[in-house]
């Protein structure tokens, strides 16, 4: 998942390993990524996530879940945080962090909401909002590895400007892998804006996704009420429940 302001209460006992800052982006105003070092790091697949865990120098500790950027085969990981309103963990992830920073981290934790370039059929990933991070990853992965699956990206964001890792995915868009990415903006479109300007609904799902037929891996995460609403709708058009994965995050989240 994404930012989690609540602590996991199923994580894993891990280890707990120490993270370095290697370079901090900024993805928008209020996202930024952070590429970091970790020793002993075990591996992960694309879609898992890992708990943060921050230590005042009075003693007091704060932990919060996030989303695994990067792709598995990359020599670091990255993490994208949203800055979140009273974030404990956010505040200082997505606004104070420093390239020399360190903290703990422990993971990687899930093996659900996971793909690997061997599982066969179409993959069409739906996102809301700071949502794309777990899937980034899977299309990172799928890039590095070539794997042949055809992907589609549906992605809503509040603005053009809030548009998480944009110029990337333009970028994985032109590469004639077979990937097509579709926005749609909630709060309003810049002039020349060619996109979808709405929520996501029942006539973008079955216009940019693939046919029921086709038995797409279906993986969608985002806010509670967008993933509730696109999972129920996808399952109305008549795609496997069995084939759509979902990740929620925010206050109802994991």
């Amino acid at each position: 998942m994404t930012a989690t302001e609540t602590a996991s209460a199923t994580a894993p006992k891990k280890q707990w390993l120490t993270a370095t800052v290697r370079e901090v982006i900024d993805e928008t105003p209020r996202v930024r990524s952070l590429v970091l070092d970790v020793p002993g790091w075990p591996g992960h697949r694309a879609g898992q996530h890992v708990d943060v865990r921050l230590t005042a120098p009075d003693g007091y500790q704060a932990q919060r879940s996030y989303s695994i950027a990067s792709a598995p085969v990359e020599n670091a990981i990255t993490l994208t945080i949203e800055m979140l309103p009273d974030g404990e963990v956010s505040s200082y992830l997505a606004g104070e962090a420093r390239v020399g920073d360190m903290f703990e981290l422990r993971g990687p934790i899930g093996g659900y909401f996971v793909w690997t370039p061997d599982l066969d059929g179409p993959l069409f990933l739906v996102a809301g909002g700071s949502g794309v991070v777990p899937l980034m990853a899977i299309l990172r992965e799928r890039a590095i590895r070539k794997a042949p699956q055809p992907a589609t990206l549906l992605f809503s964001s509040r603005s053009y400007e809030d548009i998480i890792y944009r110029a990337e995915l333009d970028t994985l868009a032109g590469e004639g892998s077979g990937l097509r990415i579709f926005h749609t903006l909630t709060r309003g479109a810049p002039a020349g804006w060619t996109g979808q300007t709405r929520r996501i609904d029942a006539g973008m799902l079955s216009e940019i996704g693939f046919a029921p037929g086709r038995m797409p891996r279906i993986f969608v995460c985002g806010p509670t009420p967008l993933v509730e609403s696109v999972a129920r709708t996808l399952r109305d058009l008549g795609h496997s429940p069995k084939l759509i994965k979902t990740e929620r995050f925010g206050p109802t989240g994991r």
